[in-house]
């Protein structure tokens, strides 16, 4: 157990600062093997334009995947549903289904997240916790990226980290579920360069909401050897990150083209990470502005 732990904070937290580090290592290890409670009135019901509502019988199996997201605010940025349906899609082909996906939304507008779900057609389990009743059971970590678990058959975690905005954390999810040997994703030293970032965040100001923002990030390649961006990920699916696809050689740099479009009146603090070969890969670059 205490190898899975040490793999754990090497996929997930590897870049981070010391303390950091060291405080995302104790959020881990304090969560492995924690049994995940169920409130008692606990009903998961799927939501679609098809039926108004069914319930549904969550199916045991050797595994479940269970994310706790606080949909608060901006809905379509909090849950982010497409990245979750191409998850589900990857994992039922690997499972052949046998992997049930559980999602709990904490929500005091259940009619309107009601209607997001049947508007976006995310057919899925979903238990709102309106009154946050399964936080309270549970203490879920602060921190978003930490609110997703891997589950045994008896609801014990198996590895933490949100899949979708970590692709060393997909990756791992998808190792345990396939019994495949689980092995630290550290870089081989060989192939690892060096980067400049020209900024690290970015004020867009304030402006009408219904225009769409852009800004563009330079990353400078001031390794020895070429930079390879392996996957970049919002925090919010109206943040969109264009790039080319292409190694970047040595003293090149490579542009992030960042657009930005509100789908309402707010004041938005967005985070785009960018996994790539670099020594302190994943890079973390932010968005600020004030859509009025």
């Amino acid at each position: 157990m205490k190898k899975l732990i040490y793999v754990i904070v090497i996929f997930f937290i590897c870049s981070c600062e010391d303390s950091e580090r060291k405080k995302m290592a104790q959020v881990v290890s304090y969560w492995q093997s924690r049994e995940i409670i169920f409130p008692k009135d606990t009903s998961f019901v799927s939501y679609s334009r098809k039926y108004n509502e069914r319930k549904v019988h969550l199916q045991k199996g050797k595994y479940a995947i269970l994310s706790y997201i606080d949909s608060t605010g901006c809905m379509s940025c909090k849950l982010e549903l497409p990245k979750w349906s191409e998850f589900i899609y990857v994992v039922d082909s690997i499972s052949n289904g046998s992997v049930p996906f559980v999602f709990v939304f904490q929500s005091n507008k259940k009619k309107d997240l009601i209607h997001f779900l049947k508007k976006t057609g995310f057919d899925y389990p979903v238990y709102i916790d309106e009154h946050s009743s399964f936080d309270r059971l549970n203490r879920f970590p602060k921190e978003m990226q930490l609110q997703t678990f891997l589950l045994d058959s008896n609801s014990h975690v198996t590895a933490i980290g949100n899949p979708i905005h970590n692709s060393n954390v997909k990756e791992l999810y998808l190792s345990i579920i396939q019994g495949k040997e689980v092995v630290s994703n550290t870089k081989n030293k060989a192939i690892e360069t060096k980067v400049k970032v020209d900024k690290a965040s970015v004020f867009l100001g304030d402006f009408a909401w219904q225009k769409e923002q852009k800004t563009i990030f330079v990353l400078t390649n001031i390794g020895d050897k070429p930079l390879v961006i392996e996957d970049v990920n919002t925090s919010c699916g109206c943040v969109s990150v264009g790039y080319s696809k292409e190694p970047v050689p040595s003293g090149k740099d490579i542009k992030l083209e960042v657009g930005y479009k509100a789908d309402n009146p707010e004041y938005f603090d967005k985070t785009i990470t960018v996994f790539c070969n670099a020594k302190f890969s994943p890079i973390q670059l932010r968005i600020t502005g004030n859509a009025r």
